[in-house]
C-alpha cells in the first residue's frame, strides 16, 4: 500500500471534473430538503449508505479484476435509472481516465466513457492499490464533492463542513470494508441500493436553464 497514492487518487484537486458536480445536492437544496449543516449531515449519510456503497463495491471489484470492466459497467447502468445521472457518471469516468493515463499505465478498458466507479477501480489497480483502498476512495468521493458544493450553494461555514466530513470518516471506512468483501461476487449480487429522490432530482435538474453544477 502507498498511502500517498491513495491520497492522490482521493484528492479533490485531481483534474477529473468532480468539482463541476454537486452529487445531486443542488436540486435537493432547491427543493428545500437540505438547508443547513444538520440536514447536510443526513444527506451525506444517506448518500454513503446508498450510492456510496454501490460505488465502493464496483470500484473495489474493478480494482480486483479490470477484466470485468464491461460487465461492471453494464451493472452500474442497470443500477442508475436516471439518464442524467448515467451521463454525469460517464463524463466523470472519462475525465478520470484522462487524468489517470497521465500518471499510470492503465489496462485497456472496453469503453472510453466508463462509469466513474469502474474508472476509479481501474486507476486504483494501475496505481497498485487494493480493493478496499479503491473502496475508500470511492466512498470518500461520494460525500466530499457534495460537501464542497454545500459550501458554495448554502454559504455554510467550511470549517463546520469539514468537521462533518471528519465525523463521517469512520463510516467511509466501514462502507469501504463492506464493499471490498464483495469484490469477487457476480455483478448481479453486488450492492444495488438506490436513492429515488436523487434520480428524480437529477432529471429535474437537467432541465434547468441556469444552474451552478452539471449534476
Amino acid at each position: 500500500m502507498s498511502l500517498a497514492t491513495l491520497l492522490l487518487l482521493a484528492d479533490g484537486r485531481l483534474p477529473s471534473g468532480g468539482h463541476a458536480h454537486s452529487g445531486g445536492l443542488e436540486p435537493q437544496i432547491a427543493a428545500g430538503r437540505v438547508r443547513d449543516i444538520r440536514e447536510l449531515d443526513g444527506f451525506l449519510r444517506g448518500k454513503l449508505a446508498t450510492g456510496g456503497l454501490v460505488s465502493a463495491a464496483f470500484a473495489a471489484a474493478a480494482c480486483a479484476d479490470v477484466g470485468r470492466a464491461a460487465e461492471l459497467d453494464a451493472g452500474l447502468d442497470a443500477r442508475t435509472p436516471s439518464p442524467a445521472l448515467r451521463k454525469a457518471s460517464r463524463a466523470q469516468g472519462r475525465a478520470l481516465l484522462r487524468a489517470g493515463r497521465a500518471m499510470w499505465r492503465l489496462a485497456p478498458l472496453p469503453s472510453r466513457e466508463p462509469h466513474q466507479p469502474v474508472a476509479l477501480g481501474a486507476l486504483s489497480s494501475a496505481a497498485g492499490l487494493t480493493p478496499v483502498e479503491a473502496g475508500v476512495a470511492a466512498a470518500h468521493g461520494t460525500i466530499t464533492g457534495s460537501a464542497s458544493a454545500a459550501v458554495r450553494l448554502l454559504g455554510l461555514d467550511p470549517y463546520a463542513v469539514h468537521a462533518l466530513l471528519a465525523r463521517l470518516a469512520p463510516e467511509c471506512d466501514r462502507i469501504a470494508a463492506l464493499a471490498a468483501e464483495r469484490h469477487g461476487d457476480p455483478v448481479d449480487d453486488l450492492p444495488a441500493a438506490g436513492a429515488p429522490l436523487l434520480d428524480i432530482g437529477a432529471e429535474h435538474h437537467a432541465t434547468w436553464e441556469v444552474r451552478l453544477f452539471a449534476s
